[in-house]
């Protein structure tokens, strides 16, 4: 199938599912610009893990377009601690909405699935056709094939019903709207989290899981949203793309250039008995690059964005909620 390649949101229905994650927010900004109408829709209202629930709603809406960021997901902890519930959630999430896409006749659906797919040695940086050549990372092995499975399902359907049916892989994702939990978040978010709690403590030292050497590639979340709105007006083909900036730096780096946009001037302690999960991940973008789209956003650019976002969003409600817990532990 060819598909559609110079496609125009303009008077269209656009669902943005999982639009209250990280990407699925982004996503829906970005789509702001676009003359469409964007659909979104909570978990109190449809379940997607129930496929009754998505398909009379699906019915009901008629989407033209449909981005599917919806997803559990996690870091490294939550991975290793809840296999099943990432199996089978993302399973099963995926699974009902791109059938309910091709049985409702969605004209473009663009799946979004994660860098940790990938081989755990695979030869740097990622290539798309390393898909597939060697073992996954055992500690999100449970999400990656889940994500895996999506990649196979848009091919499946685009080769049997010619569904215009489009994957991206995003690099390791950063920006408004992750998630800041230090148990469940990726590393990105949890960084900002404890640099932020050090700084405002006073606290000398902040301890991190490994050595501080395995290297990793980051993407600013509005820049992915600009690269899956390209995708879906410029690409179609049974071939996912890497999305990213070709660009890695190690742990290490990362939790410095944390420090340097918040301000703090303390050391970071590596608990060396805690994973490190792969050594390296960094993709290969010249496939994206070649169409002409590229990350605008630099490093330094985007971590002191985040970080902001994160001490105006997120940090007074921990600090309440923390104050709140001391002045109950001293009534007690």
């Amino acid at each position: 199938m060819t598909g559609r390649t110079d496609y125009s949101f303009a008077g269209k229905r656009v669902w943005v599912a999982g639009h209250r994650g990280m990407a699925g927010s982004a996503i829906a900004r970005r789509l702001q610009s676009e003359g469409c109408e964007i659909l979104t829709v909570g978990r109190d209202e449809v379940d997607l893990r129930r496929q009754e629930k998505v398909d009379a709603w699906m019915s009901a809406k008629k989407p033209h377009v449909v981005f599917m960021a919806a997803a559990t997901v996690g870091g490294i902890l939550a991975n290793a601690t809840r296999p099943a519930e990432f199996l089978y959630d993302n399973l099963v999430i995926e699974t009902n909405v791109i059938h309910a896409a091709h049985r409702t006749g969605v004209e473009k659906l663009l799946f979004l699935g994660s860098s940790c797919i990938f081989p755990r040695m695979a030869p740097q940086p990622m290539t798309e056709d390393q898909l597939l050549t060697g073992p996954l990372e055992p500690t999100n092995e449970w999400y990656a094939i889940a994500k895996i499975a999506g990649i196979k399902l848009c091919q499946a359907y685009r080769r049997q019903y010619d569904s215009d049916f489009i994957s991206a892989m995003p690099t390791n994702l950063f920006g408004p709207g992750d998630n800041f939990d230090l148990q469940q978040g990726h590393v990105a978010a949890a960084m900002i989290a404890k640099v932020h709690r050090a700084k405002t403590e006073g606290l000398s030292t902040i301890e991190i899981w490994g050595s501080g050497t395995p290297r990793r590639e980051f993407l600013y979340v509005d820049d992915l949203a600009d690269a899956l709105v390209f995708m879906i007006k410029h690409y179609s083909s049974e071939e996912f793309l890497n999305v990213g900036t070709g660009v890695d730096i190690s742990i290490r780096e990362l939790a410095e250039l944390v420090a340097k946009v918040a301000g703090w001037h303390g050391d970071f302690v590596y608990d060396r008995s805690k994973p490190d999960g792969m050594p390296r991940k960094v993709m290969n973008v010249d496939k994206l690059s070649a169409m002409g789209w590229s990350a605008r956003t630099s490093l330094d650019e985007g971590f002191a964005m985040a970080y902001r976002w994160y001490e105006k969003n997120i940090a007074p409600a921990r600090t309440r909620a923390a104050s709140a817990a001391n002045n109950r532990a001293g009534r007690e």
